[in-house]
């Protein structure tokens, strides 16, 4: 049996193939660099919302699970990784401010009607965690599981820690909720200094597009938990 290296594991030799610049081969050295390191930024963060989608499909699957304590502890597990692996899909919109104008206006062209907003896997994942008109179908998962337990959404908010499980998966997923919002804004703020008002390469109307789109997950919950801020000051109050 021949050993197994990092190398063949990963698929090192394919991986590192995948970085294919389009600019002109008479194109400036740094204007070529600056597209490999806009196509690495890319490609890094649809490896990193593969594993989030699938985490989350596993939270929405443990959700509906009967079995019990076991499963709500991995949902939060998986649920506080996701939160995590936001984060570093933030660090990498930020990363993205170092790609300087002069050279990303050269190579843009090239990119023709290929846009960020046409990435399927950030599509699922938000179709997924929802918005503020839509619950997803994350959420959905909670609500069922917090039923199965014979608890409302408004419940476990009451009950606070007392609700166990069920608690620490509602923290959770506001968590998430607010990763994918701070993305999203940290994303506009660098199409804003890159393309000013310009439209969208895929034909979107740009900052105007993204701006519709930057709003906070979970709204049922934020307003179950602020129901129970204006109650305690109400009682305070009297």
């Amino acid at each position: 049996m021949t050993d197994l290296t990092y190398s063949d594991y990963l698929q090192v030799d394919t991986l590192l193939s995948l970085q294919r610049p389009l600019s002109s081969a008479t194109a400036d050295r740094a204007v070529v660099l600056a597209e490999h390191f806009f196509i690495v930024a890319h490609q890094s963060c649809e490896l990193w919302l593969k594993q989030l989608v699938a985490d989350l499909e596993a939270v929405v699957d443990t959700l509906a699970s009967e079995s019990g304590t076991a499963d709500i502890e991995l949902s939060v597990e998986l649920l506080r990784r996701a939160d995590d692996l936001l984060r570093v899909l933030h660090e990498q919109v930020l990363v993205l401010e170092r790609l300087p104008l002069r050279h990303f206006v050269k190579f843009r062209p090239s990119l023709g009607t290929a846009s960020g907003a046409q990435s399927e896997q950030f599509a699922v994942l938000t179709r997924m965690i929802g918005n503020d008109r839509r619950a997803g179908a994350l959420y959905e998962a909670f609500v069922a599981a917090a039923a199965r337990s014979g608890l409302s959404v408004s419940q476990v908010c009451r009950l606070g820690p007392a609700a166990g499980g069920l608690h620490r998966v509602a923290e959770a997923l506001l968590d998430v909720g607010d990763g994918l919002w701070r993305w999203k804004v940290a994303h506009l703020s660098l199409m804003s200094r890159m393309v000013g008002g310009e439209q969208g390469t895929g034909g979107s109307s740009g900052i105007d597009y993204l701006i519709r789109r930057i709003t906070l997950p979970f709204s049922e919950l934020r307003s179950q938990r602020g129901q129970l801020h204006a109650a305690e000051f109400a009682g305070s109050a009297g």
